[in-house]
């Protein structure tokens, strides 16, 4: 099992619109995360921080992940959230998420 830490911030405005969204998650997107063997994932937030924490069980995470993107529902999610978000470093190169390292874990 992977560990998969990640942060990014909301757009103040698109703050309550994110959070609503995210009070009731599509089933469909929510059956593509565990077909792509997503589990246990948790999104927290601090003001305009969010955290993300998931549990990856497959085998190949890049496929999943590349079957993940390809999901219509998926894409039509991501369309919804994705202007809520900004990348954690405002000079970041990578997505809205970005990952994180693991520092340290009790198991």
């Amino acid at each position: 099992m992977l560990r998969v830490a990640m942060v990014c911030r909301m757009v103040p405005e698109k703050r309550e619109e994110y959070l609503a969204l995210h009070r009731a998650v599509w089933p469909g997107v929510e059956q593509t995360l565990r077909e792509g063997n997503i589990r246990n994932f948790s999104i927290f937030v601090r003001g305009d921080v969010l955290f993300g924490y998931y549990e990856y069980v497959g085998d190949d995470l890049a496929a999943d992940d590349a079957r993940m993107a390809a999901d219509p529902v998926t894409q039509q999610w991501w369309e919804r959230t994705r202007p809520c978000q900004l990348p954690f470093d405002a000079d970041g190169t990578e997505p809205n998420w970005q990952t994180m390292a693991e520092a340290w874990h009790l198991d």
